[in-house]
């Protein structure tokens, strides 16, 4: 089961060659990715709130890392006024690590994204540094959105 964030574009997330440059697209992905995990104290702030598990306020007990980004970019991304369709779902399930897949959709692409991308997001002990385990809770929420991976196109 996928989850569906909207992303608003902004005016400055363009380039020169009036597209959505390809750093601004880590950000939007990581928008979408803070909306749907990241619980805050007011509850109506993440889109689905199963996957909504760790909290995102200052002091929390739980630190997530990201050890690592792939993003295939399959057409480029005009600005339009609709937000973006971000889809997430997880593509594994690790000891203390996951890895969250996307697709992104414009107001144009019908079925295609515009582009995939893959995040490995690393739990962290806050008081101790290391990477901690995922709890059995956080497992068992988290595996009802898992599918398949993304399919990179260009892997060499």
């Amino acid at each position: 089961m996928r989850v569906h964030a909207p992303v608003h574009l902004r005016w400055g997330d363009l380039d020169a060659y009036n597209h959505v440059n390809n750093v601004e697209l880590l950000r939007v992905l990581e928008e979408a990715r803070v909306r749907v995990f990241w619980r805050s104290g007011d509850e109506g702030d993440s889109i689905d709130q199963g996957m909504a598990l760790i909290e995102a306020e200052p002091g929390s007990e739980t630190l997530t890392l990201v050890a690592r980004h792939e993003v295939e970019y399959r057409k480029p991304i005009p600005y339009q006024r609709a937000p973006l369709d971000i889809q997430l779902w997880i593509g594994r399930l690790g000891g203390a690590s996951l890895d969250v897949h996307y697709e992104v959709f414009t107001q144009h692409d019908g079925d295609t994204p515009a582009a995939c991308a893959a995040s490995t997001i690393v739990l962290v002990d806050a008081s101790s540094g290391a990477p901690r385990r995922i709890r059995e809770a956080e497992r068992r929420a988290w595996q009802r959105y898992a599918e398949a991976p993304v399919t990179f196109t260009g892997r060499r």
